[in-house]
Parts: structure tokens; sequence; C-alpha cells
């Protein structure tokens, strides 16, 4: 069923009425693998088929959404919510007035200050939205198309922008291992914090594959842990571990371990851990043996893993093969590190007279 894109009601009402079948449309399209409750996220559904009543509702909804599994959601809600009180600041009066320029000027105020990360998945939102309205409205037997596309939008940097990412050098991984081991954690969850932490740096997966592993993807083989990763866009890959590493406090976790779903790691609820209490227990091992670092946060690991790799293999493919990365171009970031290839471009001249 298609409708006129600018109903009776006012045009607040009108776009939210528009905001809330694309967040619904949303909801249907995302991946659904980590949702816990299929009866509330079905309610939910239900309900923004009806429409939201205020932009107040939607937002408790979007969250509700979020909190059932569908984490992906804020992605396309946040900027539509920001994009509402910014078009009704100006008195819009009509879905035809907006154009691309309007949307340019409104990304220009709602993202100033953003990492370039989030200034894409607000651009994102914004083509996917006024597309989705151009496939759905129809008045007349015609479509309203807004055209909106944003090829020029200046708001991004681009890659010659992008920022290295922050790693720990090879000390710095000694003294933070050593930290891991010391740090003075509840006796409750000691064995499970030290486990999780010693995973995302010794195999570089991210913190999300880390706290939705099952244990049932943790297969042992010999000396080694092999570990099956559901990463991003639902792609599989096997990573490693040496049991050496992992294996004394992974066998304490799991005698005190009461997850539910299967999962590997949890909280004492039973449910997954948060990104953010992985990356707070970072800082504080970081803080904990002296180290400062411009981002703390778990990610980190990450980086510092992908770094080493390169530098001790010289292998691209496996850095891209490691952390699951679906382009060579991304994994190539780590090669700005090796001292060895910058050492031949220092020495380039040194035959000159």
């Amino acid at each position: 069923m298609k409708y006129p894109v600018d109903a009776k009601e006012s045009f607040a009402k009108t776009l939210l009425f528009w905001i809330s079948r694309y967040i619904r449309h949303k909801l249907t399209s995302l991946s659904n693998r980590q949702v816990k409750d299929p009866d509330m996220l079905a309610a939910i559904i239900a309900q923004l088929s009806n429409g939201a009543g205020s932009i107040e509702e939607l937002a408790a909804l979007a969250k509700k959404a979020r909190n059932v599994g569908l984490i992906g959601v804020n992605t396309y809600y946040k900027p539509l919510e920001k994009l509402y009180h910014y078009l009704l600041s100006l008195g819009i009066d009509s879905m035809k007035r907006i154009d691309e320029e309007l949307i340019v000027d409104f990304l220009a105020t709602a993202t100033s200050g953003l990492s370039d990360a989030t200034k894409k998945n607000y651009r994102t939102a914004m083509i996917n939205f006024f597309k989705y309205i151009e496939k759905q409205n129809e008045t007349d037997g015609h479509p309203h198309l807004f055209g909106i596309e944003l090829k020029n939008w200046g708001g991004l940097r681009g890659k010659a922008g992008q920022k290295l990412p922050v790693f720990l050098s090879e000390d710095e991984i000694r003294r933070f291992m050593e930290g891991i081991e010391s740090y003075p954690f509840r006796a409750d969850v000691a064995a499970r914090n030290r486990a999780i932490i010693k995973l995302i740096l010794y195999t570089g997966i991210r913190v999300s594959e880390a706290i939705n592993l099952k244990l049932k993807d943790l297969m042992p083989q010999e000396d080694l842990y092999l570990v099956k990763i559901s990463g991003k866009g639902n792609k599989y890959r096997v990573v490693m571990i040496k049991k050496a590493h992992i294996h004394k406090d992974l066998q304490e976790w799991l005698q005190r371990r009461r997850c539910e779903d299967g999962l590997l790691f949890c909280n004492k609820k039973g449910t997954p851990l948060t990104q953010a209490y992985i990356s707070r227990m970072v800082e504080n091992i970081l803080l904990h043996c002296g180290i400062r670092k411009e981002k703390n946060g778990a990610h980190m690991l990450r980086h510092t893993f992908a770094t080493l790799l390169y530098n001790r293999s010289k292998d691209l493919v496996l850095v891209q093969e490691a952390l699951g990365h679906a382009s060579l171009d991304t994994s190539r970031i780590y090669t700005h590190f090796d001292k060895e290839r910058l050492k031949k471009a220092a020495s380039v001249m040194d035959d000159m007279k």
C-alpha cells in the first residue's frame, strides 16, 4: 500500500508517520540473529504499524527494539530523530519542501564534532530514508521524488583525513598482560574478565563478537582452542588461541558460568556483557599499569593485535582474514606501522652527493 507524501494532518504528524514507517521497515530488514525476545519484537513492529503517537513514543519503541537485540536500529533512528526536531524548528509545512540543500544544511549542524564514521551513518540514514519514501508514496498515480544523493557533501574528510588507529607497543603489551593478571577484579568475575580480555587481545576479534560468543563456538583441539566467530553481515570465520594463554581462566569461569541462550560470557543475570563494560575494564587495567593512550577502549586491543600481526608476518592477507575484513583496503592501514619499510624510505637518498 502506498500513501500520499503529504497527509491531511500537520507536517509534524506526517513526518512522524514516515519516520515510523521507515523504522518499522528497518526492524524487519536488520539482522535478527541477536534477538532475545521475538514476541517483544513482534509487539514493537505491530505498534509501529499503527504509527507512533509522538516522537517520544517512537524513541521508546526504538530503544525497546535495541534492547531485545536489534542493536543496529539506532544507526537509523537517531539521525532521523534529530532531523525531525530540525525540520520542525524551521517551520517546514510540507514534505515537498525538503530537498538536498536542506538536508546538507541539517547535516552541517547535526554532525559537527562527530567522527567521520558517525557522519557516514548520518549520510546513509538520510539517503535511505528518502529513497524509502520515494518508493512508498504516491499522489494521483505519481510518486514525489526528493533526489537526496549527497554525493558532494563536504562534511566528510574522506581517506585523506583518516586517523591512524591507536595501539599498544610491544613493551606496553607486556605491561598490559601483567596488568590483566594483577588487576583486583571481584573474585566472582575475575576469571571471566581475564578470559574475555585475553581472547580479544590474542585473537583481534571485535568486542561485539566476543560478548556474543556461544559455548558451542569454542572448540578444543590439541593445544589450541578454535573459536567460531560470527562477524559483520553474518559472515563466519575461525580464529585460534593457544590453550596456555586462556585455559586456566576459562576453566575457572566455566565452573561459575550461569548464562542464558548458551552464551560463553554473561553477567550475573545470565545476559550478555555490554561493550561499555568491556571498554571500562580495559581502561581500568591500562590505568592500573600506568599506560596512557589517546583512546583507551577495548577496540584498541584489536588494533594492537592487527599491528603486531602485520609487523611480525608482513602478510596483509593474513591480517585481513584474521580480522574478518571484507576488503584488503581496510587492512592496509596497518602497513603504516611497518618500521622496516619506513627505514627503506628514509635511506633512499643516502648514496646521493
